[in-house]
């Protein structure tokens, strides 16, 4: 074994060790870490002096933690087959890094999706935990359509929209990631334990928490700004006014990331955040996958506009369509009736409804004309080929 490997090893069981007793986000610590090195911050923990870069009261509080002994984390995460990462490794998400002072001192993985190039095309989507069947079904919706187009789908693997998304994507036998605010190897909700194996399987669950730590309240704000700053984009999908998926959001905001939202019912209390959202500047309106991956995409992945139904009508030039909207539909009407109504000479009346029964839109009455009934769909081609200039 090499001097170098020796060195990365070393370096690797003080960040595990550190982010066990310390909790993530902690300035001080990401300070002393990037100063000093994870080697020297964790040995000056364990001793009884001051630690470079650390405050009296911040090394109390890491302090507070002691004893521990990382080697027991890195053993209980390799008995479920999960691997512990840290800046520098090659699968080590190069997004992280506009984290700052914020960045994770290492991350808990189990499953085999590979977490590097999550900033190139992955969509962080949340929502409420209390969601409603609307909004179920427009995560996994969306989930499915970013997933079937071979984009993974970040959530945070709680009940609502977070587990709708997973499953969404899991349908499309897409990839999924899920960042937990506990051990990898803890299912949390315990609803979603299924669920969390399934993403083991084919994804990855993520923790900056080692093995075996129970979620805090506090800790699911805090994995917050990991869920927002591994995607490129964010998607609210459905948000009440104290969500904590707001917190994302801003997260997201503050990361310079794209942040768009789904809008629901105005009547629904679980929208209000999104309709607030979306009265923000910059905040984008998203309601199919095509929409989302125009927002974060490649240039040129331009999603569709939505089109009505095309009618055989529409294929009829200005001047027949102008006849055929004088025409009643029931009780018939003389040429010279609808010459009036459509404010043209009888003579051209003559020939467009000569052409509109060829067409199959009017038919001869006593009497006069009247409009056919609608015609099949099958029918607009053929409209389309007798009108064509």
């Amino acid at each position: 074994m090499t001097t170098e490997s020796t060195d990365r090893l070393a370096e690797r069981a003080a960040r595990a060790a550190l982010s066990r007793v310390a909790e993530p986000a902690e300035p001080a610590v990401i300070r002393s870490v990037v100063l000093h090195g994870a080697l020297t911050v964790w040995e000056a923990v364990r001793g009884e002096g001051s630690v470079p870069g650390m405050t009296a009261a911040a090394v109390a509080s890491v302090r507070a933690r002691l004893p521990h002994d990382p080697g027991a984390d890195l053993e209980a995460l390799e008995r479920v087959g999960g691997r512990f990462l840290i800046p520098g490794d090659d699968e080590w998400p190069s997004s992280l890094a506009v984290l700052a002072e914020r960045s994770p001192i290492g991350l808990w993985v189990a499953g085999p999706a590979g977490l590097r190039d999550l900033g190139h095309q992955s969509v962080a989507m949340v929502g409420s935990r209390a969601a409603t069947a609307y909004g179920e079904h427009v995560a996994a919706d969306l989930a499915y359509g970013l997933a079937g187009r071979d984009w993974v789908v970040v959530s945070g693997g709680a009940y609502g929209i977070d587990g709708a998304a997973h499953r969404g994507a899991l349908a499309a036998e897409g990839t999924t990631i899920a960042v937990l605010a506990c051990g990898v190897d803890v299912s949390y909700p315990r609803g979603h334990e299924r669920l969390f194996d399934r993403i083991r399987e084919s994804g990855a669950v993520v923790s900056e928490w080692p093995p075996g730590c129970a979620p805090m309240r506090h800790r699911f704000l805090t994995r917050n700004r990991v869920i927002a700053a591994l995607s490129p984009g964010t998607v609210v999908v459905e948000a009440g006014a104290r969500s904590g998926a707001r917190s994302t959001a801003r997260e997201a905001r503050q990361l310079d990331r794209v942040l768009m939202a789904v809008p629901g019912p105005v009547t629904s209390a679980l929208s209000v955040g999104c309709h607030t959202l979306l009265r923000q500047e910059g905040v984008r309106c998203v309601t199919t996958a095509a929409e989302i991956i125009e927002e974060v995409g490649r240039i040129g992945d331009l999603a569709p506009l939505p089109r009505g139904a095309v009618e055989p009508r529409d294929a009829l030039p200005p001047a027949l369509r102008r006849v055929l909207e004088a025409v009643p539909l029931r009780a018939p009407a003389t040429t010279d009736a609808i010459a009036r109504i459509a404010g043209m000479a009888p003579s051209e009346v003559r020939s467009a409804l000569g052409q509109l029964v060829a067409g199959g839109f009017v038919t001869p009455a006593a009497g006069g004309w009247r409009g056919a009934p609608k015609r099949k769909a099958a029918a607009t081609a053929e409209a389309a080929s007798l009108f064509d200039d």
